[in-house]
């Protein structure tokens, strides 16, 4: 049994070179749609806009 059936993994890709860059976690009750955040993608060495991925 999971520990809190709330509470999702979820996959960050960044948008510019498309790689998956992070792991969170996020709720499915307050976040029904896909999150994006901007965060620091190693490959592309800037700030980039990363969106949730299935």
């Amino acid at each position: 049994m999971a520990k809190n059936e709330k509470r999702v993994h979820v996959t960050l890709a960044c948008e510019v070179c498309k790689r998956r860059n992070y792991i969170t976690m996020k709720s499915k009750v307050n976040d029904r749609e896909r999150i994006e955040m901007k965060k620091y993608c190693r490959w592309d060495r800037q700030h980039t806009v990363h969106k949730e991925t299935r």
